[in-house]
C-alpha cells in the first residue's frame, strides 16, 4: 500500500505545476473543495473504490492545512455514516454496500472485539481498511460515543502523513516530505502489526 502511494504521488508531482495549480483551484472557488470532499466521501461509503489518491491530492491542490480539514471532513462524515447504517439497517445493506467478495473483511473485523477498546478501533482506523472498520463497528455493540471518539483519533494521526506527501512533492517541502515518509512507515508498521493481531 505505502509503495502505491509514493508511486501516485510521483507521477502526480510530474503533472502538476505549482502555480497553474493554485490559478486553477481559485478560478473553481468553493466547488473545487465541495468535489474532493464529495468523491473522497463517496470512495469511503462504497469501499471498492480507492481513496487514498484523495489525500495525495488534497496536500498538492489545497496545501497540507487546507488539505487536511477538507480530508478530515469527508473521512469523519462519511465513516460516521458507515457506522450508522450498519447500526441501523444490519448486515445485509452493509453486503450491498461493500459487495459480497469483500464481505470477510467486516466479518473478520468486527469479530476483533472492537466495542470493547477505542483504541483498537482508532488502530484499524488509521489503516487503509478504516472503511470497511466504520461499517464493522456498526454491526457490533459499539456505543456513539466510544466510535466518534476512536475516529477522531484516528483521523488526527492518520490524515496528516499522507496530505503531507501531496503537498510536500508539489511545493517541495523538504520538511513536510521527510514528515510524510517517517509517517507513512509508522502507519505501515501499525497495519502490519493489526493484520498479524486480526490473524492470530
Amino acid at each position: 500500500m505505502l509503495l502505491v502511494v509514493l508511486v501516485a504521488a510521483i507521477l502526480l508531482a510530474r503533472r502538476l505545476d505549482p502555480d497553474t495549480t493554485r490559478e486553477f483551484i481559485a478560478k473553481l472557488g468553493p466547488w473545487a473543495p465541495l468535489a474532493l470532499i464529495g468523491l473522497r466521501s463517496l470512495s469511503i461509503i462504497i469501499p471498492a473504490i480507492p481513496s487514498t489518491v484523495y489525500s495525495i491530492l488534497a496536500g498538492a491542490l489545497f496545501g497540507f492545512g487546507a488539505g487536511i480539514l477538507y480530508i478530515a471532513i469527508a473521512d469523519f462524515t462519511s465513516c460516521t455514516l458507515n457506522f450508522y447504517l450498519a447500526r441501523k439497517f444490519g448486515r445485509g445493506l452493509v453486503q450491498r454496500m461493500v459487495g459480497r467478495q469483500w464481505m470477510y473483511k467486516v466479518d473478520a473485523l468486527s469479530a476483533n472485539y472492537l466495542e470493547n477498546n477505542i483504541f483498537l478501533t482508532a488502530g484499524f482506523l488509521m489503516t487503509g481498511l478504516f472503511d470497511f472498520v466504520a461499517y464493522a463497528a456498526g454491526l457490533t455493540q459499539m456505543k456513539w460515543q466510544n466510535f466518534l471518539l476512536a475516529l477522531a483519533l484516528g483521523i488526527a494521526i492518520s490524515t496528516p502523513p499522507v496530505v503531507a506527501l501531496g503537498a510536500g512533492i508539489l511545493e517541495q517541502g523538504r520538511w513536510l516530505l521527510g514528515f510524510a515518509l517517517l509517517g507513512m512507515f509508522a502507519l505501515a508498521m501499525l497495519t502490519g502489526w493489526l493484520s498479524k493481531r486480526r490473524r492470530s
